[in-house]
C-alpha cells in the first residue's frame, strides 16, 4: 500500500482521516456530509453483526 495522501485520487468520494492525521481515500455511500465516529476492527470470521450495532 502506498502512503496516503490528502490529494483525492480519481473516483474517490469519501476520506477517513485517523487522529494521527493518516488520511486514507475511498467510495463513500449514502447521504453526503461529515461525520465523527469510531474504527472497528475484528478479525472473527463470526459476529460482526453485533459488533455494528
Amino acid at each position: 500500500m502506498s502512503a496516503p495522501t490528502h490529494t483525492p485520487p480519481p473516483g474517490a468520494s469519501a476520506v477517513l482521516v485517523l487522529a494521527d492525521g493518516s488520511v486514507f481515500w475511498g467510495r463513500g455511500v449514502g447521504a453526503r456530509g461529515e461525520v465523527v465516529g469510531e474504527v472497528c476492527f475484528n478479525t472473527s470470521i463470526t459476529g460482526y453483526q453485533e459488533i455494528m450495532t
